[in-house]
């Protein structure tokens, strides 16, 4: 087995670019790194190119195999020393598999209301953290996946990969604009639910969610505009009974998307 021991291997430099959004965009790559997240991204079929993997740093069974079998399927694995897998990983104290895989190409023209039934739309989310725990919790609550409008951050960024444990590479991610959004969903027949700390109804006094839905939530600073605020079927608010006036983005997200798992009039 020949070790790649340079961090200059042009392999090692290429990868290593894609930590930044310019070069993801550019190439249509980003980087999975760690034993559960590559396991989930060939479990779900997700196109990788290439695998490096520092043989000092696999410790598991699991690990070994899964390098032996993506090795089977003719993907490009590479040995690393574990200088070199370091200079590579995000992660401290890395698990020693990273892989290089390809971005899903999904636009709001391949989604309709069968198979993107109920899903979560953020305007302009700037935390990479909150949009991966977003993707996690709408893994976990059976929807349908995610659309990112106007200027969000990429889902793609390492911590957004690493935050939606998985989710990424099994949910619908769409990046559109606002307008587009718009013209898409209203023949699609969606019901569209907003968030606003400013609403006069108040979640818990909603009955059921008819469906196909979608839940609508504004940025971290400054929430839905009036404008945006117009598109939704119903806005409503989260009660604040201490002294903060919001909840992180993450964290409504979850809170709504139970009360409407809880209440679907389909389930």
């Amino acid at each position: 087995m020949e070790l790649i021991t340079s961090s200059s291997n042009p392999k090692i430099k290429h990868a290593r670019t894609l930590r930044q959004r310019k070069w993801r965009e550019e190439s249509g790559s980003f980087l999975v790194e760690g034993i559960h997240p590559v396991g989930v991204a060939v479990e779900a079929g997700f196109d990788l190119t290439t695998v490096f993997y520092a043989p000092d740093f696999l410790e598991s069974l699991f690990a070994h195999e899964l390098i032996e079998r993506l090795k089977t399927q003719g993907i490009p694995c590479y040995a690393t020393s574990g200088d070199v897998f370091t200079s590579l990983a995000d992660k401290e104290n890395p698990q020693g598999i990273l892989a290089v895989a390809r971005q899903s190409r999904l636009g709001l023209g391949d989604l309709t209301a069968e198979n993107f039934h109920w899903g979560v739309a953020l305007v302009a989310p700037q935390d990479p953290g909150n949009v991966g725990t977003i993707l996690r919790t709408i893994d976990a609550v059976g929807a349908s996946g995610l659309l990112l409008l106007e200027n969000s951050v990429d889902p793609y960024h390492p911590t957004a990969v690493r935050a939606s444990m998985g989710a990424i590479f099994r949910k619908a991610v769409v990046t559109s604009s606002f307008a587009d959004f718009t013209r898409w969903a209203r023949p699609q027949g969606y019901h569209i639910y907003g968030s606003s700390a400013h609403a006069e109804r108040d979640y818990h006094q909603v009955e059921n969610y008819p469906m196909p839905a979608i839940l609508l939530l504004g940025s971290e600073r400054e929430g839905l505009t009036p404008e945006q605020c117009t598109v939704c079927e119903q806005i409503l608010r989260l009660p604040m009974r201490g002294k903060v006036t919001s909840l992180n983005l993450a964290v409504a997200a979850g809170v709504l998307l139970y009360a409407m798992l809880d209440r679907d009039e389909q389930g």
